[in-house]
């Protein structure tokens, strides 16, 4: 195998790790207590998926940390604009602790693939 291919391979299962956490810190809800606190810098790639929200779209942000040699190599960040979901009513406590409905935007699912 070239010394490409063998990057290549390194990086996709570095993203498929990065994934399966990804998914399963998603499950938990709010709960970040499996959020990654430290990266191995020495050569890793961080990816950040994120949506915002506006009036009538969302943004989906896709973030990308490359580390080499413990230092950041370098920062992709894009952006890209999507249809929302729409609203939905969802229950929520005030500081007083009364219950009442709200509607909130919703939310997209993450599924994702490394090849």
């Amino acid at each position: 195998m070239s010394k490409i291919t063998i990057k290549v391979r390194k990086i996709q299962i570095a993203l498929l790790l990065l994934s399966l956490m990804s998914v399963t810190a998603c499950n938990e809800g709010e709960s970040k207590e499996d959020e990654v606190e430290n990266v191995d810098k020495k050569s890793a790639i961080e990816t950040e998926l994120s949506v915002q929200h506006i009036d009538t779209a969302d943004v989906l942000v896709t973030k990308h940390k490359i580390w080499k040699n413990n230092k950041l190599f370098k920062q992709i960040i894009k952006r890209d604009t999507i249809p929302n979901l729409g609203d939905t009513l969802q229950i929520v406590e005030d500081e007083s602790g009364n219950e009442h409905n709200t509607k909130v935007k919703k939310d997209y699912e993450f599924y994702i693939t490394v090849q």
